[in-house]
């Protein structure tokens, strides 16, 4: 009898789990909803379970598939805080503290990654954090997650994969740009925010980018096959078996070692899965995926380092993520990325410059994608300049434009064209933001080239709303560029009176250094 009693009790237990309603791990205590559009809240539940959620006055009911998920949507919603949201099946989860507000995703790789408490000028670190309690700003990070294929969630931990209000502890694990980028929407829209920081130091475009996605373009379906290739050659046992022998061949060695008074050799590694490494695909499928059906405003994207080697490439590769992005969400939400900041890269290269450029491209192509500029805010020795704030006010104001239509300068001059006038050659921009300007006593960082497309520095002075440049070594130029290259010494000073620097550009469309080198056409067939 006893045993009788255990076994159905831990049968209804077993049951009573089974049946039990939960939304997805995005929906927590604190959350923000975006406004403005209907709420999508989804989870799990028993096949067949009828689900039923409510905010404040609002609700939705469905049924749990087949496979025990279910999906709705609440009607739009304006501005609030001090929401419960609630979710019943067979049980009943209430959600407290929900606001209704901006929602925004944070990505990219270690410059948006780049922690608060990071900051490590004149103790940034303990100013920024003294000064971030905000009840009114949200903050909610993904876990580092890679994976082959699309997940539905992420796992969850103290500070990861649940929504925290922002206040002097919270902050200092969160990201310096999304932050800042938060801190002066909230300010100037007077409502509540909340900040996704999907992110991950050192990865490339294509790794946040979908198999589909990449597989659409010919010339970056090669992603694809290449990671189909390594996954096919990935073979675990063998390469346990070879870690072991190799285990047990450093083990004699370390002991020769100890034995002669000399250092131990390193001690080998066994192979990764490439499936869990952030290679292509992995993280919009660990990273991306869970969350995109979650309501948003927009993104902020901070990456381009790690693929500054195929810039020429980056034209292509970073516009198909972003509609591959939109794509996925259903709707073209607003877009802004960053600028790489100066940096020295290659030796002498322009690489950095390159994909610039090709992050600008982005803007011209696809529609509500802004940028934000920051030759102003680099380091010529480390690809991590502690000077995030800049980059966060420069989000922010192309976000107020953008994707809140307020009336603001939010770029530097935009080179627009270019008259040949003898010797000179004379630049109109848009985005004059009431002037151009120097800051400094001339204007540097120009150069022009003749027919020989050899660049030499040039004397640039502004004439109006224009900018002549000449150079006494080029009796007839052809072509100007302006900060191309990937770290400008003096630092660039060309901008507008709103503060804000202009965008590097060229005036020539010359073939690309890091463009694929042609291949050399085949010898015609010898005729027999």
């Amino acid at each position: 009898m006893r045993r009788l009693f255990l076994v159905g009790f831990v049968f209804t237990l077993s049951a009573m789990a089974r049946a039990d309603v939960k939304p997805h791990p995005l929906f927590t205590d604190h959350m923000v909803l975006q406004r403005g559009i209907e709420i999508p809240v989804w989870g799990q539940a028993e096949p067949g379970e009828k689900v039923k959620v409510t905010l404040s006055k609002s609700d939705a009911s469905t049924t749990a598939d087949d496979k025990g998920m279910w999906a709705v949507k609440l009607p739009k919603a304006d501005a609030a805080t001090d929401l419960t949201l609630s979710i019943r099946g067979a049980n009943e989860i209430e959600l407290k503290d929900v606001a209704v507000g901006e929602v925004w995703v944070c990505s990219g790789q270690s410059n948006m990654e780049w922690k608060v408490n990071q900051l490590t000028n004149e103790g940034q670190s303990q100013k920024v954090a003294a000064a971030a309690k905000n009840a009114n700003i949200r903050l909610f990070t993904v876990p580092n997650r890679p994976s082959a294929k699309p997940e539905y969630d992420f796992p969850v931990s103290k500070t990861e994969g649940k929504w925290l209000e922002c206040n002097p502890e919270n902050v200092t694990d969160f990201s310096a740009v999304g932050y800042f980028f938060g801190r002066d929407i909230q300010k100037e829209l007077n409502v509540p925010v909340g900040l996704i920081a999907s992110d991950w130091g050192g990865t490339s475009c294509q790794s946040w980018t979908s198999r589909e996605a990449l597989s659409a373009k010919p010339e970056l379906k090669y992603y694809v096959d290449q990671f189909d290739t390594t996954m096919k050659n990935y073979d675990a046992d063998k390469i346990e078996a070879a870690h072991k022998k190799a285990l047990e061949a450093w083990k004699i060695a370390a002991e020769k070692a100890k034995a002669d008074g000399k250092p131990a050799p390193q001690q080998p590694r066994k192979a990764g899965n490439p499936s869990s490494s952030p290679t292509t695909t992995t993280l919009y499928n660990g990273m991306i995926a869970p969350i995109q059906q979650f309501g948003i405003k927009g993104a902020i994207w901070y990456q381009g380092e790690s693929n500054a080697d195929k810039a020429a490439e980056y034209y292509t590769l970073y516009p198909a993520m972003i509609s591959d992005w939109r794509k996925q969400w259903g709707y073209d939400f607003p877009f802004i990325g960053v600028q790489l900041a100066p940096f020295r890269g290659g030796p002498g290269g322009v690489n950095y410059a390159e994909l610039r450029d090709s992050q600008f491209h982005a803007t011209k192509v696809l529609k509500h994608v802004g940028i934000a500029i920051i030759t102003d805010a680099g380091n010529e020795t480390d690809i991590h300049p502690q000077q995030k704030e800049p980059v966060g006010v420069r989000l922010a104001l192309s976000a107020r434009a953008l994707a809140y239509g307020q009336k603001i300068e939010y770029s530097g001059p935009v080179y627009k064209n270019v008259k040949v006038d003898g010797d000179n050659l004379i630049l109109s921009f848009d985005h004059v933001g009431g002037g151009l300007v120097s800051k400094g006593e001339t204007l540097v960082g120009f150069t022009v080239c003749g027919d020989d497309k050899v660049f030499k520095p040039a004397k640039a002075k502004i004439e109006g709303e224009t900018v002549v440049v000449t150079s006494g070594d080029i009796a007839k130029p052809i072509a100007v560029r302006y900060g191309w290259v990937n770290f400008a010494k003096p630092t660039l000073n060309f901008a507008n009176k709103a503060g804000l620097p202009a965008v590097p550009f060229r005036t020539d469309d010359f073939p690309l250094t890091t463009a694929p080198t042609p291949k050399p056409a085949a010898a015609p067939a010898l005729k027999k």
